[in-house]
């Protein structure tokens, strides 16, 4: 870094993304993204809107802001759309935590809750996962600070029931519970039934997964008016224009075909639960993932060297340095055949391991 950058952030640790090389051609299972493409519709719709980029977007994003009312039963005034969830992540974070209320969130999940603690120097607390990795509300119920969970986790692809997250709530409702609900299209339940009953309740969702517009950046949020109201505030003091006009129109698309992406994630399903059996075949410990990715390690490969060996070959995955998960590797679900060539690697470099 540079001789001027501020102290503020000289300590920060920025999140890693997952690798996007473009030196060659990849089998990619590493970034959670869909494989499918977009509805054609939603092509339609960015193809019309392009020829309006002279104009700025419309800063109340109204149009997808109602589609996704509509869409979830809930009044528009209860929508901010966002540049991304992590956009509407940090919100929250900036919005409900300060020196005398921390951040809380488990010790393996999203990487970039502590970045956004750090960066809006909040106090943040980690609270670790079960041996199994699930996450137990009880450990959180006397802990003071905002609530952030991710529903399915990432990256162990667990997924809490929503009894439990309510009984959170009931329990607790002298504080806020940020529910990141980025994977739940992938067979978890939503809290968005419970945002008129609970004012501590704030969910937020994504298109970049379940709607294959991770390139699009476009996530929103859900609660009662009055949180809605909250990011507001913070939205008109940072970016105004937040939502692009090709993002836009391409979320009010994508929702009017949710069909297509139904189905999409149906086969994600599919493939995810044919993938995991072979896995298991081979020996791996999978979690039962309700997510578009699996989880999942072996005795007889170390996870980093699994990693290594499949980008060798052609095949991109996650592999994370934390001590806890570093034997583990985060596979993205993608078609049948990205699935079968993931196989036969493995299954290769098991062999060759066991020479």
């Amino acid at each position: 870094m540079s001789k001027f950058f501020t102290e503020r952030f000289s300590a920060l640790v920025p999140y890693t993304p997952g690798e996007q090389p473009q030196e060659r051609q990849y089998i990619k299972l590493n970034t959670n993204e869909s494989p499918f493409p977009p509805s054609p519709g939603v092509l339609r719709a960015v193809e019309a809107e392009a020829g309006r980029l002279q104009l700025y977007s419309d800063p109340e994003s109204r149009l997808v802001t109602k589609a996704l009312a509509k869409r979830y039963g809930v009044r528009p005034d209860q929508v901010l759309v966002g540049n991304g969830s992590d956009e509407l992540l940090n919100f929250a974070f900036m919005a409900y935590c300060d020196e005398v209320c921390p951040a809380l969130f488990a010790d393996i999940t999203y990487g970039f809750y502590p970045v956004f603690a750090e960066i809006n120097r909040i106090p943040w607390i980690e609270v670790p996962l079960r041996e199994d990795l699930s996450l137990a509300p009880e450990d959180y119920l006397d802990l003071n600070g905002t609530v952030f969970i991710a529903n399915p986790n990432a990256p162990t692809g667990l997924a809490l029931p929503v009894s439990k997250l309510e009984a959170m709530l009931k329990a607790r409702p002298d504080r806020i519970h940020v529910i990141d609900e980025a994977y739940v299209d992938f067979g978890a339940e939503s809290m968005v039934p419970f945002v008129d009953r609970y004012d501590n309740l704030l969910v937020i969702q994504t298109f970049s997964k379940s709607r294959s517009m991770a390139g699009a950046r476009l996530g929103f949020a859900i609660g009662n008016a009055e949180l809605i109201r909250d990011l507001n505030t913070l939205k008109y003091s940072t970016n105004p224009y937040n939502v692009n006009r090709m993002s836009s129109a391409a979320g009010v698309a994508a929702l009017q075909e949710d069909d297509y992406y139904a189905r999409n994630a149906r086969q994600i399903m599919e493939n995810r639960a044919w993938t995991i059996e072979r896995l298991r075949a081979l020996g791996f410990e999978v979690t039962d993932s309700k997510s578009n990715f699996l989880f999942a390690r072996s005795e007889r490969i170390d996870g980093g060297a699994l990693y290594r060996g499949l980008k060798q070959r052609g095949i991109l995955v996650r592999h994370f340095d934390k001590p806890r998960i570093s034997a583990w590797v985060r596979i993205t679900v993608g078609t049948r055949a990205q699935m079968e060539a993931l196989l036969r690697e493995t299954k290769s470099m098991l062999e060759e391991a066991d020479v």
